[in-house]
């Protein structure tokens, strides 16, 4: 994607594909593009409290990854911000992280799915996240999908937690809250978010039948490897 204008309608679109498809729902959730300007690192993210049916183009906000510290971490705010009158996204921090730590990220969404939110309130799966009782589940990039501890929204602590739990991972839920997923593009990492959601509505279908058996390590460790060619939606 070249062109700003398009980036930013694409973000808009994502969001709106994300509500259609009940990954997320209102107002909720944001999501984020990798975008440089010059030599100035950073990112083009959906803005805070505002409908996404009402959103356009000029309401997606630009930041740069060089920030400006604060008295708390909690001060900080980014050097640079071209917001035409809105505010960022209250979960700024986490994408700008995951951009800084991840250099294949291009692409984050932050989501509220109902069935993945759920599990994230449950102790076991906060404790252990979602076990491999799907071969899909390496599709967050390991052997389960991980559980980010809980920390108020949109402070620095809450995306300290994510970055933990997304290391050497592509998507995990978060405590008491949703779902971050990142991707090489926008369609990879929306595909991902959507992926989690039909996973964790599948454990839960499958936790009220009985105690899904859990497949061994050896075998997820094969299906890694053959994840590791295998990147669908990564347009």
């Amino acid at each position: 994607m070249r062109h700003e204008q398009a980036a930013r309608a694409a973000l808009i679109e994502a969001c709106r594909t994300l509500n259609a498809r009940g990954v997320n729902q209102g107002k909720a959730g944001n999501a984020s593009l990798r975008w440089d300007r010059g030599a100035r690192a950073g990112l083009l993210v959906t803005p805070s409290a505002l409908p996404y049916e009402r959103m356009r183009p000029d309401d997606i906000v630009w930041l740069s990854l060089d920030t400006v510290a604060g008295a708390t971490p909690d001060d900080e705010r980014p050097a640079v911000i071209d917001a035409d009158g809105q505010r960022p996204s209250s979960e700024w921090r986490i994408h700008r992280d995951l951009y800084a730590a991840l250099p294949a990220a291009a692409a984050v969404v932050h989501a509220h799915p109902p069935h993945a939110t759920a599990l994230a309130c449950l102790p076991e799966i906060q404790a252990g996240g979602i076990p491999a009782f799907h071969y899909m589940v390496a599709m967050a990039g390991g052997a389960d999908i991980r559980c980010a501890g809980y920390a108020t929204f949109g402070t620095q602590a809450l995306s300290d937690q994510v970055l933990a739990a997304l290391a050497g991972r592509r998507a995990c839920l978060m405590a008491h809250h949703g779902i971050v997923a990142w991707g090489a593009g926008l369609a990879a990492a929306l595909a991902l978010a959507e992926e989690v959601e039909t996973l964790s509505r599948m454990y839960h279908l499958a936790r009220q039948l009985g105690r899904p058996a859990v497949l061994p390590d050896d075998e997820m460790a094969r299906v890694l490897a053959k994840f590791a060619d295998y990147r669908p939606g990564e347009a």
